[in-house]
């Protein structure tokens, strides 16, 4: 005899809702749990990319300098690690590194032609070659014109003589503050003075405008402090 299940329609449903129900439950949590790991897996920068360091450390002959990277004028040097040379420059007298060039056109190069508002500093391994101290105190006296010079403001300016390698220079030197400066004359273009010292194993050489030797305690003093800014403190 064949026995027939007399189930309604309405259990029928009601059990597959009833199988439903936990399949529901379990792929809403597998989503949640997806969810959750894509979030904290998430790169969390900007489309800008990362932000660039405020100082790159550099050894330059065997001395480690924390520069900051928009002070270095050429883009090949901006990188950390061993260097042979770095070339910086500084506002003056804020001694804050420079912002991006302006873009020069026809319209606006006569404006571009400023002054000069920055002081450039080229760092580089001196290779045991003659300090700046020794050129200064044995090298110099032997092509400066004999005529004494007068201090003036306690800054004491030498002509080198006109046949000798810097027969268009004069030597500025002073004690307090300590500063020496090699200067071109001022020319079809402004005078530039040089000023070099020795740090460990390489040499500073700064270059500024002559016309700022009328302030020259406060020059002296700018360089000292960019010296001790990108040697940082000493452990």
């Amino acid at each position: 005899m064949t026995v027939f299940s007399a189930v309604s329609p309405r259990s029928r449903a009601t059990r597959a809702r009833a199988h439903l129900v936990p399949i529901l439950l379990s792929g809403a949590a597998a989503a949640g749990a997806i969810g959750l790991v894509a979030y904290l897996l998430w790169p969390t920068w900007g489309s800008g990319g990362a932000s660039a360091p405020d100082r790159l450390p550099v050894s330059i002959g065997g001395t480690l300098f924390n520069v900051p990277p928009p002070a270095i004028r050429m883009k090949i040097q901006r990188h950390s690690g061993p260097q042979e040379r770095i070339d910086l420059d500084f506002l003056y007298p804020s001694l804050e590194p420079p912002g991006a060039p302006k873009h020069v056109t026809a319209d606006t190069v006569e404006e571009a032609m400023q002054p000069i508002d920055r002081i450039f500093l080229s760092i580089a391994a001196h290779h045991d070659a003659l300090a700046p101290e020794q050129r200064t105190a044995t090298i110099y006296p032997r092509y400066l014109d004999r005529a004494a010079a007068m201090p003036q403001d306690g800054l004491t300016m030498q002509m080198f003589r006109g046949d000798t390698p810097y027969g268009a220079e004069d030597l500025y030197s002073a004690t307090s503050p300590a500063l020496t400066a090699r200067c071109t004359r001022d020319a079809a273009t402004p005078g530039m003075c040089l000023s070099e010292r020795r740090v460990d194993g390489a040499d500073l050489t700064f270059r500024f405008p002559r016309s700022w030797l009328s302030q020259w305690r406060e020059v002296a003093e700018a360089m000292d402090r960019l010296t001790a800014q990108l040697r940082g403190p000493k452990g």
